[in-house]
């Protein structure tokens, strides 16, 4: 493990309150184990108050970019209710232009979906969903693991992470069953769970250090049940895990601290256009 605040020192030491990797110089004697910086309690003198100020400008110590996830997706369904939908809310305007499908006929005669250039498809699945029971255990899960990884990550980090993650499970969907119709935020919330486990690997427990059994049971219940988008599940954990690598510079550094720098940029960007890649030549047959 490399010290979260100094990435060059290599400890075997971690804080015991967060988790969170820490060297000699940052760690402060607790009743038990040691305390990182921000849990120490000490004074950090002037230039740790103002990174400290800085930081608290993106931090997710509240999960409200979760939050905000959760409210968005509640309202798209509400939306699509308020519009016609029946209570599945697989019918109406809303579903018809954001269900990601290669290519369909909508109620109108036209054909529709990605492989016509309706790429926004891809992200706008991720916002829909099959009912109030299908919404409810993914705004459920998305809570209990978003909330933990948005307070580590921060909240620029994390939205970036979930965002391209669902266009991940996008591509992966459409990968291994590219003639049905999906909606779901499960995808990115994969993605989530992805970035955890990579978190985890480097020392920074941020679901306990059971982001892997989380993982494994998820995976059990989708290939499981019928109906559950397998493709979209693995695109979007893959997608979160390759993000999180790159944001940690794939190992040299932190995910959840420090600049992301041209390459965590360059990393995640790759990610988002390997989704539409993939989409683009999976669906083309289709046009």
């Amino acid at each position: 493990m490399r010290c979260y605040r100094h990435p060059d020192r290599e400890t075997y030491v971690s804080c015991s309150e967060c988790g969170r990797p820490i060297c000699t110089e940052c760690m402060t004697p607790a009743p038990v184990g040691q305390r990182c910086p921000e849990h120490s309690g000490r004074p950090q003198g002037v230039g740790r108050m103002t990174s400290g100020v800085r930081r608290a400008a993106y931090e997710g110590g509240t999960g409200i970019v979760t939050r905000v996830l959760i409210v968005i997706n509640v309202l798209v369904y509400l939306a699509e209710l308020a519009t016609g939908a029946g209570i599945n809310a697989n019918s109406g305007w809303i579903y018809e232009k954001g269900v990601l499908v290669s290519s369909a006929i909508d109620s109108h005669g036209n054909i529709v979906g990605v492989a016509h250039g309706e790429y926004w498809r891809l992200l706008t699945a991720a916002f829909l969903h099959y009912g109030p029971i299908h919404l409810g255990l993914n705004m459920l899960a998305l809570y209990w693991f978003g909330t933990p990884v948005e307070r580590y990550l921060g909240r620029f980090r994390y939205l970036l992470v979930y965002l391209v993650s669902g266009l991940a499970g996008s591509a992966g969907a459409l990968l291994v069953t590219p003639n049905s119709p999906t909606v779901g935020a499960s995808g990115a919330i994969f993605g989530i769970m992805g970035a955890a486990l990579v978190l985890e690997r480097q020392g920074t427990y941020v679901l306990g250090g059971q982001a892997i059994g989380i993982i494994l049971i998820n995976l059990v219940f989708s290939f499981t049940f019928a109906g559950i988008s397998i493709g979209g599940h693995i695109g979007g954990l893959i997608g979160g895990a390759l993000c999180m690598l790159a944001l940690s510079r794939f190992g040299r550094g932190h995910g959840a601290y420090g600049r992301i720098g041209a390459v965590g940029i360059a990393g995640v960007a790759a990610v988002a256009v390997a989704s539409v890649v993939i989409a683009y030549f999976r669906t083309r047959g289709y046009a």
